[in-house]
């Protein structure tokens, strides 16, 4: 009896697995299961075999327009508004009653093609979130006092220590406290290439551990985690509609009472003035019902919207919505934050000048090991400087002191060291130091640290938050488009007008407070028109509220990400004209579509006034204008 029962619920398992891969594609079968019944209908009406043929017709009608019948009445009943699919449930209809069966059913078939192609663009559009999804662990080992134990990801809490092994996905976000590894994250950032990652670096759940055991302290709660705020950016996207969009669907509802209006005349006025037959008078009303209908016209922007969100995900571009996706190609003017945004936002060792006659790495050694102590961004950037260029073993010092405010204290045997700014070694020497080597480091925007042994000043090291490798052609990229480019930053006019050359941009203004970043967003808008802000950290959200698209770095806060209308996944600055490009493509290919579908409307009504065409062709151009729309706006999907 056990045996049957599991046989019984195995069969039923695969059963709702079959089901589950076929309900993607229930329309598409539908529809081709009518082009059957169709051709089989045809073949019964040349035999003589009339109402045989009809069982056949009235099978496809039924088959092939269930679906978007359904669609149309619930739509009109909910939104008590008449739509398209209530215009071709009406002409499929009306050709059946003057005897045009064949027609009638080729129009439900072609309609219905146009229907499954609409939806597989929905189903393409929705599979970034799918596979998304997938991606997301399910389970995590939990290293707990007793030992590990298996939990779902859903119960982990902040703090939780946990294990990830070589070849698992990370459950969510969190720091490693224990060992190294090479982390694949192309889930979130799009990037193929690993990166290496060690302790106290940051991993993101999606991501996958490659090559080592590491244990992770978590940081968010899952529900919390940037994996999940990715997809909720791309199904908001997806829901998203935009003015475009808006105005046809708003307009669709006005059209299709004007066109029965129109076609209701049509029944009378050509036998009473023009001197038509009833019949004909009847079958060309037939016509203006389906050639009319504006199916081409609504479904010239939705397909090649969602296709081009889907294209942007892909080549880890996240856009809010298609409001934000057509704003892109108006831009005139683009605010940068500066650091993180145009800066790599760390501070880097670029000058390391020596008293002459010193040996050069043993002072680097000496001021790496005391400024080892400390975890000021500047001492970290020596420490990491003087790692990658010698690669030695650091002589630590016998004691050592902070001196809050101005630098540090150490001493080497009968050696006293100070390491910091110039008021802490003497200030006069420091300007002195190489004929005022210090200056011309401070005028290119360089941070000064000095580096002074008995009271002697042996060293000055220069620090910069450098510019990203990517932002000199990221910048020339918009400005060849005629974007007018400035960035904003609260660093003093030194550092901004150095960074603001090397970065290629056309203006910029210092010290600048976030109250003051929206201040000169309002003046770009009233100069510019349409302009967009680049930022990353929580003082760039007022800014990015403020533009008309706001822009966030993928690293950046959580703020920033939340606030901004576009997010760039890889934190690469070129992607902005990628994505800017990708607008105008969407937008170039909505007003083709828009112009080829009225034009194809308004020949083919001229067309049945006029007498020159037959409902097959009327069909024919009608659903065929519709289904060129649509993969017209499916090329946005190729990839690149």
């Amino acid at each position: 009896m056990d045996a049957e029962i599991k046989a019984i619920s195995q069969l039923e398992t695969k059963e709702d697995g079959i089901i589950e891969k076929i309900k993607p594609h229930a329309e598409l079968i539908a529809a081709s299961i009518s082009g059957i019944l169709i051709a089989a209908g045809w073949i019964l009406e040349k035999t003589d075999s009339t109402t045989a043929s009809i069982i056949f017709f009235l099978l496809a009608f039924v088959i092939g327009g269930f679906a978007k019948a359904k669609e149309g009445i619930q739509a009109t009943i909910e939104d008590k508004e008449l739509n398209v699919e209530m215009l071709m449930i009406l002409a499929a209809i009306g050709s059946a009653v003057i005897g045009y069966w064949t027609e009638g059913a080729i129009l439900i078939f072609i309609f219905a093609m146009s229907g499954a192609l609409e939806t597989y663009t929905m189903n393409k559009s929705h599979k970034e979130i799918s596979s998304l999804m997938e991606l997301q662990p399910e389970e995590a080992l939990l290293i707990t006092n007793s030992g590990e134990k298996v939990v779902a990801v859903s119960d982990l809490k902040i703090g939780d220590h946990i294990l990830v092994k070589p070849g698992e996905r990370i459950p969510s976000d969190g720091v490693i406290v224990k060992g190294t590894t090479h982390l694949d994250e192309a889930a979130i950032t799009g990037e193929s290439i690993p990166v290496s990652k060690g302790i106290k670096e940051d991993v993101f759940a999606g991501t996958v551990n490659l090559n080592g055991s590491i244990t992770l302290e978590i940081t968010k709660e899952s529900t919390d985690t940037l994996f999940q705020k990715i997809i909720q950016l791309v199904q908001s996207a997806q829901s998203e509609k935009s003015p475009s969009q808006l105005f046809i669907e708003k307009f669709e509802g006005t059209y299709v009472k004007i066109v029965l209006l129109v076609v209701l005349l049509m029944m009378f006025l050509p036998h009473f003035l023009l001197g038509w037959s009833w019949t004909e008078t009847f079958y060309r009303a037939m016509i203006l019902l389906v050639v009319a209908s504006p199916c081409a016209l609504v479904a010239s922007i939705m397909p090649a919207t969602l296709s081009a969100i889907s294209s942007g995900a892909r080549h880890g571009i996240l856009f809010k919505g298609g409001v934000h996706l057509e704003n892109l190609s108006n831009l005139k003017a683009i605010a940068f934050d500066k650091t993180g945004t145009l800066t790599k936002g760390k501070p880097e060792v670029t000058d390391f000048l020596v008293l002459d006659g010193l040996e050069k790495d043993e002072v680097l050694l000496k001021t790496a090991a005391i400024e080892s102590h400390s975890n000021h961004p500047l001492a970290n950037a020596i420490v990491h400087y003087t790692k990658r260029l010698l690669n030695k073993d650091f002589m630590q010092p016998e004691s050592i002191e902070d001196v809050p405010g101005y630098g540090v204290k150490a001493s080497y045997g009968d050696e006293s060291w100070k390491i910091g700014k110039a008021d802490f070694v003497g200030r006069l020497e420091a300007e002195m130091f190489q004929n005022g080597a210090a200056k011309v480091m401070a005028q290119e925007g360089k941070t000064i640290v000095y580096v002074q042994r008995n009271d002697s000043i042996v060293a000055i090291l220069g620090l910069k938050d450098v510019v990203r490798e990517e932002t000199k052609k990221a910048i020339d990229d918009l400005k060849k488009n005629g974007i007018y480019t400035i960035m904003l930053t609260g660093d003093s006019h030194n550092t901004a007008q150095a960074i603001s050359k090397e970065s290629h941009v056309n203006d910029f203004v210092a010290e600048c407070l976030p109250e003051n970043k929206v201040t000169e967003l309002k003046k770009l808008k009233e100069r510019f028109g349409q302009v967009a802000m680049v930022g990353d950290g929580i003082n760039d959200a007022p800014a990015l509220a403020t533009a008309n698209v706001g822009i966030a770095m993928g690293d950046g806060s959580g703020v920033a990400l939340e606030t901004a209308d576009v997010v760039l996944m890889k934190n690469d600055l070129p992607l902005i004209a990628e994505a800017i490009q990708l607008s105008e493509k969407m937008n170039r290919i909505i007003k083709q579509n828009i112009i080829f579908s009225i034009s194809v409307i308004m020949l083919l009504i001229a067309s049945n006034f006029l007498q020159f065409i037959d409902l097959p062709f009327g069909v024919i151009g009608h659903e065929g204008s519709t289904i060129l729309v649509i993969l017209n706006g499916l090329r946005l999907l190729k990839k690149s």
